[in-house]
């Protein structure tokens, strides 16, 4: 879910992933740890955010399917 999320909005902040699908700590958590782990996301700092979107190809290969 958060891989289609992602795919279909681009880059979001944490708050708002977690709420486009519907997230539940801390599984949410989790997931994203997961993914960062697996180096399929980027997560960077903005002021007092966090945004996260796909890596480099997985975004263009998202995007095409």
């Amino acid at each position: 879910m958060i891989w289609h999320a992602l795919s279909d909005s681009g880059e979001l902040s944490l708050a708002k992933l977690k709420k486009e699908v519907n997230g539940k700590s801390p599984v949410f958590d989790w997931a994203i740890g997961w993914l960062a782990r697996e180096d399929k996301v980027v997560i960077t700092r903005e002021k007092r955010s966090f945004h996260i979107g796909l890596k480099g190809t997985q975004a263009k290969a998202a995007g095409t399917s």
